[in-house]
């Protein structure tokens, strides 16, 4: 490769052995090789003999202003960041405003959370897809070359380090096809984790590695506010997790909240089950409330902050092995976790600059403690090793959130009504789908009770919904900020009585109305007392005012000026959706009131 430009022969051969036509798969999230992906997209859009569809999740990209005044409130944080020379996706801009050239696709099956709503292009070419057919699909679609990022150790070892959830399953399929021809890129990252498992390859697994660095910083997520009403769904889920159990994860606040209340639970049980008696009204079944002294065990698809904070916490440490009879022995007291044994099992990882250094920091001892493995292994109990995984994965706990739950139990989490896409389906069914085939595994769907403010304030607790996520026949652990609702096993009656009990009251007596309209609940039934008290001024009240809350609790990239700035943008943002919140704002002057206002 030439110094001036350390792509082009690398593009060339790919194309030299594929084709002209080329089908790019990229890795979800971390692990896309920015340069040399931008490299495949300009040598297309300068050559329109060539055809290129890359097909992708989660196209990482630095906060884009929308207006000049969160132009100048966010720049300075941005370029601190992630530097500014970051490389974005060349793709990302044309995409979004569906200018990409007439030889070039791009195809998703998980965007950033809202990013592709209102964007045709993004709508047209989205992919709705379990993640453990992802690799299927890919191979369906005539994918012909894969690109990554990977890490080598001290001793020239490789690791496909943050991402080896779907490439691992992708590459083996197309191993199988002897006539499928296929070009397999690697380049190595200086600053990615090596991390063991299934996710430790040979060279052989790849058709060229790149050993040139790719000027491209790992992309962190911020640490970014806990909200008291955060906060409160986290508690409450908080009380669901079994001490020598296993628990799954995602990122976000809610994840973030649950983290730290477990973390309370540990550190300061006699405080926290206090909290518990003062602030759960109706109690669930299921309910934990010892501390860890067994631990848990992390079996996640995606790897994040959250787990670091629990290891560090002395939470995550129940080890297991992949040994049936052995494992057998340790769930059943009979021997010790061995030392070696592994603490977590992911499929990716994702997060915050602090977790990076975290993993790097692992000593030789640790490291082989956390594994990464392909989806179609963390994902499901299939492949021939099911006795093995359920041993391992006892007393599972997969958590989740969503953004509505319809009064009987079926979630919506990947979009919206009219079918624009949201997020993607991910790994949210694989989990629950797992949860219900384990005797001692749960789902448990974590969702706020209200979106927006003033005037476009809604519940997320809904009658029904043309688009479901996950069906109401896999209902199971429902949470919100005002408590806990099981359904499990439980009649329509009983669920739609349960969620009325964690939805927000100003909606509860509609709710009630439809449920009766369609006779689904009993004529003389009415709302408990102690549901009525689901308030907004009653949970910021518990929450808010309590110290044991905060809103940073495990640091900031942010300083406290910058803090209040984001606080300002947000305010800014809940503005725009009441033209009467915007007048009486701008009158009082005080930006500081604006939250206060739309409320």
């Amino acid at each position: 490769m030439s110094a001036s430009d350390p792509y082009g022969s690398v593009v060339e051969r790919a194309i030299a052995q594929v084709g002209p036509h080329l089908v790019l798969g990229l890795p979800l999230g971390l692990g896309k090789p920015n340069r040399l992906v931008n490299a495949f997209y300009e040598h297309a859009s300068q050559d329109p003999s060539i055809t290129l569809e890359i097909i992708t999740a989660l196209s990482l990209d630095v906060p884009q202003s929308k207006h000049w005044l969160e132009a100048r409130l966010m720049g300075p944080i941005v370029e601190r960041l992630y530097g500014a020379d970051y490389p974005r996706l060349a793709y990302l801009d044309d995409l979004r405003r569906d200018t990409l050239p007439g030889n070039i696709t791009v195809t998703e099956f998980y965007v950033q959370s809202g990013g592709a709503l209102g964007k045709p292009a993004m709508q047209r070419r989205y992919i709705s897809s379990n993640y453990t057919h992802v690799a299927r699909d890919l191979v369906d679609r005539g994918i012909n070359l894969i690109a990554q990022l990977v890490a080598r150790d001290a001793h020239g070892r490789l690791s496909l380090a943050c991402n080896p959830d779907v490439s691992l399953d992708l590459k083996r399929r197309l191993d199988s096809l002897p006539d499928r021809e296929a070009w397999v890129i690697g380049q190595v990252h200086p600053d990615l984790p090596y991390m063991h498992g299934d996710a430790e390859v040979t060279d052989e697994f790849f058709d060229q590695i790149i050993d040139h660095a790719p000027d491209q910083p790992l992309f962190a997520i911020p640490r970014l506010p806990i909200s008291p009403q955060d906060h409160a769904v986290g508690f409450h889920a908080s009380r669901l997790v079994r001490d020598g159990g296993t628990l799954q994860i995602g990122i976000g606040s809610l994840s973030d909240a649950l983290v730290y209340s477990l973390i309370q639970r540990q550190n300061d049980n006699e405080t926290w089950r206090q909290q518990v008696a003062e602030f759960a009204h109706r109690r669930a079944d299921i309910e934990n409330h010892e501390t860890f002294d067994k631990g848990l065990y992390g079996a996640s698809e995606m790897f994040m902050d959250g787990f670091m904070h629990l290891y560090r916490a002395g939470i995550l440490k129940r080890g297991v092995v992949d040994d049936l009879a052995l494992m057998k022995a340790i769930n059943a007291g009979e021997q010790a976790s061995p030392e070696d044994s592994a603490l977590m099992d992911g499929g990716f990882f994702l997060g915050s600059s602090v977790f990076y250094d975290f993993l790097r920091g692992l000593s030789e001892q640790e490291k082989p403690r956390f594994r990464m493995h392909g989806v179609g292994r963390i994902n499901q109990l299939y492949g021939g090793q099911e006795a093995l995984e359920i041993e391992q994965r006892t007393g599972a706990r997969f958590v989740n959130t969503c953004m509505m739950m319809t009064a009987t139990g079926a979630a919506v989490s990947d979009g919206l009504k009219d079918h624009q896409v949201v997020s993607g389906v991910g790994g949210q069914y694989n989990f629950v789908a797992m949860a219900h085939a384990m005797d001692d595994g749960r789902s448990i769907l974590m969702l706020r009770s209200t979106r927006g403010a003033g005037e476009s304030l809604s519940s997320n607790v809904v009658w029904e919904y043309p688009h479901v996520t996950i069906p109401r026949h896999l209902r199971d652990i429902v949470v919100t900020e005002y408590g806990v609702a099981d359904l499990r096993g439980r009649t329509d009656e009983e669920c739609i009585k349960a969620m009325v009990g964690i939805m927000d009251a100003r909606f509860q007596e509609e709710l009630v109305a439809q449920a009766k309209q369609a006779g689904k609940l009993d004529p003389n039934w009415t709302v408990p007392d102690a549901a009525r008290q689901n308030r907004p001024e009653v949970l910021h009240q518990r929450f808010s005012e309590a110290s044991e809350f905060p809103a940073y609790p495990y640091g900031s990239d942010f300083s406290e000026i910058e803090q209040r700035l984001i606080k300002a943008l947000q305010a800014l943002k809940l503005l725009s959706a009441s033209k009467l919140a915007v007048l009486k704002a701008a009158w009082q002057g005080q930006p500081e009131n604006y939250q206060t206002e739309l409320r």
